[in-house]
């Protein structure tokens, strides 16, 4: 049985499609490592995803936005903490 903490990923495409993912918590998943992917995804071209025994690559420019559960504990210093969507 799998212990690590699950985590949900939503990939909202421009196209008004969306995808879900789920996946188990990764095992470079520490403060730090986590902080530097969210770094290393906005500055990447494409989102690489290994699922159900296939590589999936999303180019960025397809992607309207991404929402990932639970947020990490360290996100970097720009980030705006504690909103709500009121629409």
């Amino acid at each position: 049985m799998n212990d690590k903490p699950s985590r949900s990923m939503i990939i909202h495409f421009n196209d008004g499609s969306r995808k879900v993912l789920e996946f188990p918590q990764q095992l470079s998943d520490t403060d730090t490592s986590a902080t530097l992917r969210i770094k290393e995804l906005l500055e990447a071209r494409h989102l690489v995803i290994e699922a159900e025994g296939a590589l999936i690559v999303i180019p960025v420019q397809n992607i309207k936005y991404i929402q990932v559960t639970p947020t990490p504990k360290r996100l970097p210093a720009h980030v705006i903490r504690g909103a709500s969507f009121k629409d």
